[in-house]
């Protein structure tokens, strides 16, 4: 009989923090305990452990053990690699909702990003992505005249789940790197109905305007991502 191996233990409580067995705040079983119902070492739980924390999963909390950490929300790099990996860009557990799709005049946060004038045409897709039916962040998506001449799927109100892979490939090129940028406000009415925050008052939110690159120097896509307080933007980037 094979051992179970750390990937196996990790690959269980990840499957239950992504589909919300396991929520935001709750306390993850002790090591022994685990290492008691695996029969394994207790340096292959630790490892199982560190894997999780490493993902963004979990949060070490004094005076209590593991706990599981709030919403976290996958960067594009992620979801590119998980694209590459299964063909899909949505982790298990997520769903992406369309909530609209149209032209509207470019404004003055998204024009210069796409190096276009204010107020010039650019197509926009909105959605909510949820994980375990919980929604964790709101994206609108803009993209110039040349992506839509290549992508026409990308006017209709369905969700492809990796429209840039798709305007890449039809352009022939690969994506080549990402532009992060961050600062937050208070949530519009409209954003606090797509992300179900409840609270009264203003409820500030954080944003992320991200601007993706092909590796001829042209812009596949600008994106504002709106998350609230309890949703944690993950950024994983190599330093060699």
């Amino acid at each position: 009989m094979n051992q179970v191996g750390y990937g196996e233990i990790a690959a269980k409580y990840r499957k239950q923090i992504q589909d919300g067995t396991l929520q935001p705040g709750d306390t993850m079983p002790s090591m022994r305990q685990v290492s008691e119902e695996f029969g394994v070492a207790l340096t292959t739980v630790n490892r199982a452990f560190r894997q999780l924390k490493n993902e963004g999963l979990t949060l070490p909390k004094a005076g209590v053990g593991t706990v599981v950490a709030g919403p976290v929300s996958n960067n594009i790099a992620t979801r590119v690699a998980l694209h590459a990996a299964t063909g899909k860009a949505l982790d298990s557990g997520e769903s992406s909702r369309i909530l609209e799709v149209g032209t509207i005049g470019a404004d003055e946060l998204v024009a210069p990003r796409l190096d276009v004038a204010p107020g010039s045409p650019v197509h926009m897709r909105r959605r909510v992505v949820s994980r375990g039916g919980v929604p964790i962040h709101m994206s609108t998506s803009y993209y110039p005249a040349y992506v839509m001449d290549v992508t026409p799927e990308l006017a209709q109100p369905v969700s492809t789940g990796a429209s840039r892979e798709l305007a890449a490939e039809r352009l022939g090129m690969e994506q080549d790197r990402i532009v992060y940028e961050f600062t937050s406000r208070h949530a519009t009415e409209a954003e606090k109905e797509a992300l179900g925050l409840t609270a009264g008052g203003p409820i500030p939110v954080t944003l992320e305007i991200r601007t993706v690159f092909l590796t001829d120097d042209r812009i596949v896509e600008v994106a504002v991502k709106v998350a609230n307080g309890a949703t944690i933007l993950r950024h994983t980037m190599p330093l060699r």
